[in-house]
């Protein structure tokens, strides 16, 4: 049976019926019929091969949606490794990438049930395959790991895993190696093929892009956040009796928010609206923020604009919406006497009721042109006094869990300190 001069199987008929020999004609007809079969079997291998390319072109797709749908690096990293592994159809896959500081290869995902002892394992540059590759830049099939000296035998004693045959590639950015990318033991003992190799690589790819976008973005973030916190002080050296209130209100907050349950995304806005939450002082002039006595109701009226000032000045950022509700609503009360806008209980955000408790406990811990501090006990008890009043409930009890848990005095003397 042959195709295009190559033969793909062989037809044999052995005793023709009724003692009869073979003819020429039996021959010819034998031939046509092997024809057609082998035609019928290329197109089935063929089809085969272009089912299997269509699966891993879907795969590859879902892995980019995977890698796209998130710039929270970690998260994106585990399950584009998981999907990664289905892809390629091995036991276990891994991403180490380069510590700069260190030229290590640092298991940043190891999957499977050795994955926590395998990240204690660090490789030089040159050290092990994944070295190796990290090194030359080169991508690597070992089809037979143990007979391959670069093979770094003692992560299998560590983890107890047996390497049988790998792929590994460098992930690349801006022609930079930044780690590698492991496929460990194909499945059902297959062997890995050239064409599993460029598979990876186009997978590396994309991991690449990835990563130095998740890294951008944290960069840009860190920048911002910088920048907010640095506005934040800069407002706050007008009133020498409100150094390092910002920063003990943010860390409050976040000290709270681990008793809360609240999403990635609204922790991001606790400290985005914690960081900016005075910001609206900037339009308080400089002899009602510094008196050093008493304010007048004329003077503590304008000092009450502060909430609303401020979310006018971030209602022109768009990527600051969600921070806003934060900002203008950390001065209301549980019992409608709040400002600017007088709501009630679960009509304040949530992020606005967690930093109204952790404002209040700064405010009252400090000295104030006005008044002396008052000690850490006494005002955690004033502000259980005030729950269902002033406070939210649920947010003042996650207040008392973190004082209760040390949290809060240990911020109290490292941002005092």
């Amino acid at each position: 049976m042959k195709v295009a001069e190559r033969t793909v199987g062989v037809i044999e008929l052995i005793n023709k019926l009724g003692d009869e020999p073979f003819s020429k004609e039996d021959l010819d007809l034998l031939a046509s019929i092997g024809s057609q079969m082998a035609v019928i079997l290329e197109n089935a291998r063929l089809f085969r091969e272009m089912e299997k390319r269509v699966n891993q072109v879907y795969n590859l797709m879902e892995l980019s949606t995977i890698l796209n749908s998130t710039l929270q690096q970690k998260q994106v990293l585990q399950r584009a490794m998981e999907a990664a592994t289905r892809l390629m159809g091995t036991e276990v896959g891994s991403l180490l990438v380069l510590d700069q500081e260190t030229q290590e290869l640092v298991f940043e995902v190891a999957l499977g049930e050795k994955g926590k002892k395998v990240k204690e394992i660090r490789l030089k540059l040159g050290e092990g395959i994944a070295g190796w590759v990290a090194q030359s830049g080169e991508p690597l099939l070992v089809p037979d790991v143990r007979k391959d000296p670069r093979h770094y035998r003692k992560a299998d004693k560590i983890s107890h895993f047996v390497t049988k045959n790998m792929l590994c590639v460098p992930v690349k950015v801006k022609n930079q190696v930044i780690g590698v990318l492991q496929a460990v033991n194909k499945l059902h003992d297959e062997p890995f093929a050239k064409e599993d190799l460029d598979l990876f690589a186009a997978l590396a790819n994309q991991v690449a892009i990835a990563i130095e976008n998740a890294r951008l973005y944290e960069e840009m973030k860190g920048t911002f956040l910088s920048t907010a916190e640095a506005l934040a002080e800069a407002i706050e050296k007008r009133d020498p009796y409100t150094g390092g209130h910002t920063r003990r209100v943010r860390k409050y907050c976040l000290a709270m928010a681990k008793h809360l349950s609240l999403s990635a995304q609204e922790k991001e806005s606790l400290r985005l609206a914690a960081i900016l939450h005075d910001i609206g002082k900037i339009g308080v002039r400089d002899d009602i923020l510094r008196k050093k006595g008493k304010l007048t109701n004329r003077e503590f009226a304008a000092m009450k604009e502060h909430p609303r000032v401020g979310a006018e000045i971030m209602a022109h950022i768009k990527q600051l919406q969600e921070v806003i509700p934060g900002i203008r609503h950390h001065q209301e009360r549980n019992d409608g006497m709040g400002y600017p806008d007088g709501l009630r209980d679960g009509d304040i955000p949530l992020v606005a009721r967690i930093i109204a408790v952790a404002d209040t406990f700064d405010a009252m811990t400090t000295d104030r042109p006005y008044r002396k501090k008052r000690g850490e006990e006494e005002t955690v008890d004033e502000i259980r006094r005030c729950i269902g009043s002033q406070f939210d409930e649920g947010v003042t009890k996650a207040f008392l869990k973190a004082h209760e848990a040390g949290e809060i005095r240990k911020i109290m003397e490292e941002v005092s300190a």
